[in-house]
């Protein structure tokens, strides 16, 4: 018996996983074609392929330089897949219905209403407007400062060029960079650790992509309505703090180190703390090199990458929404209160149930891709947990184990990748069987627990 396309019945969750799959497939066989190099010559498909997932899922893990390998051709087909996989391949396909005045069906709005982690589809097309306006709106301001300065110092064609590509590539919490041409292959931007005007444009992308547009939106109309929700006040708190906290710990581990701060003046030393704290939020840019980091410093990043950005945006990790869930789960138990309440709301079950089960999966599934690569691959134990956490989260930093990653550890970490890009959660309703509702519940049990 066949099976017609009308008789597949395809949930939202199984739409996104293809749809994303898609776009990696077709954007590894145009990367593996001449054309993209910078010498003409092929790129092989596992690595054409491992070049398209880490851009599709806004990552930044390489493994050849992007800057020296491809060809402006190549670079512009991975910044097309990271504006695509930055925003969504349904709020890009969105933006062409809205050109040609297309209006958007039932099923397409569930679509985006589950890419944007949304509880309900009220407002949803709106919501993608103001995604589509506020994106481009910030890239272009980036792209114009960034193309000012780096034509100083590499001339107005090539300083516009970079202008724009890092615009695309920081918004959208990417990693990837072209200064491998500039400054060595991988050196991302550690020419530039003290220089201001980078640091605070390259910080402010990062920041903005990782807030997430809903908290974008409510910003904007906070002169307006003089409120924000609570969504808005946990994603801008937590991310406040993990930033100061984030900034302090690297200045007190790294201030002596000559590797990477101690070279530097007062004011680099700030600066570089800061961005060191704000990139591993999904980021990946760096300004010093994360391989010459001290050991503490090093596995204070992977908390941060696993803890992630905020909902709705551009970057991956458990999302600090999720994080500070089981902080106030924490406060609350110690108290011996039954409510978990952040601003003078109490959260549903259903919301804490959701961050144990989100932060759990994500935990079973870095410590088992950590201990299959920790038998593929000959490093370190740290490095390899370095390099899982910074793939689940959709960072892009590395301690240098990417490029030496056998076949085996490229497949595992671009799965590492899509995973942490679409979300445990959306992963497992794509692939487990449709649930249905249970008629009845069991008995009250008792367990110890502790």
């Amino acid at each position: 018996m066949k099976l017609t396309l009308k008789q597949i019945q395809l949930t939202p969750p199984q739409i996104l996983v293809l749809g994303f799959a898609a776009i990696i497939l077709i954007g590894a066989l145009v990367l593996t074609l001449p054309v993209s190099s910078a010498t003409g010559e092929r790129l092989s498909f596992i690595n054409a392929l491992f070049t398209a997932t880490s851009a599709t899922c806004v990552t930044g893990l390489v493994v050849v330089d992007t800057g020296t390998y491809f060809s402006m051709f190549g670079q512009i087909v991975i910044v097309t897949l990271i504006q695509i996989g930055g925003l969504g391949f349904m709020t890009m396909a969105t933006l062409f219905a809205f050109a040609l005045k297309k209006r958007i069906s039932l099923k397409e709005r569930l679509i985006l209403q589950e890419a944007m982690n949304q509880g309900s589809m009220e407002g949803i097309v709106r919501l993608i407007r103001k995604v589509i306006r506020y994106s481009l709106t910030i890239e272009l301001i980036a792209a114009i400062i960034f193309s000012i300065r780096w034509s100083i110092d590499l001339g107005p064609a090539k300083g516009i060029y970079f202008g724009i590509w890092h615009a695309v590539s920081f918004f959208n919490n990417a990693g990837f960079d072209l200064f491998g041409s500039v400054s060595g292959p991988f050196s991302s931007l550690t020419s530039y650790a003290a220089d201001p005007v980078i640091n605070i444009v390259s910080m402010g992308l990062i920041v903005l992509g990782g807030i997430g547009f809903i908290v974008m939106s409510d910003l904007l109309e906070y002169r307006k309505v003089k409120r924000l929700s609570l969504h808005s006040k946990v994603v801008l708190s937590t991310t406040g703090v993990l930033i100061l906290t984030g900034a302090v710990v690297m200045y007190a581990f790294e201030f002596s180190n000559t590797k990477t701060l101690g070279s530097l003046d007062w004011s680099g030393k700030i600066w570089a703390s800061l961005f060191q704290s704000v990139t591993p939020r999904t980021a990946g840019a760096n300004t010093v090199d994360i391989g010459a980091m001290r050991q503490a410093s090093q596995f204070f990043m992977i908390i941060l990458m696993f803890i992630g950005a905020s909902p709705g945006s551009t970057g991956g990790g458990i999302k600090t929404t999720t994080f500070m869930t089981l902080i106030g789960a924490i406060v609350a138990m110690i108290r011996g209160k039954e409510d978990i309440v952040l601003f003078h709301y109490r959260l549903g079950k259903d919301r804490i149930l959701k961050a144990i089960t989100l932060t759990m999966i994500a935990l079973f599934l870095v410590i088992f891709v950590a201990m299959i690569l920790s038998t593929t691959e000959s490093h370190p134990f740290l490095m390899i947990l370095f390099e899982v956490t910074s793939a689940f989260g959709t960072v892009g930093l590395t301690m240098g184990l990417t490029t030496d990653l056998t076949v085996v550890g490229k497949i595992l970490i671009s799965l590492t990748m899509f995973a942490g890009r679409l979300g445990p959660i959306t992963l497992a309703y794509a692939l487990g069987p449709k649930t249905e509702k249970e008629l009845y519940r069991y008995p009250e049990g008792k367990i110890t627990i502790g």
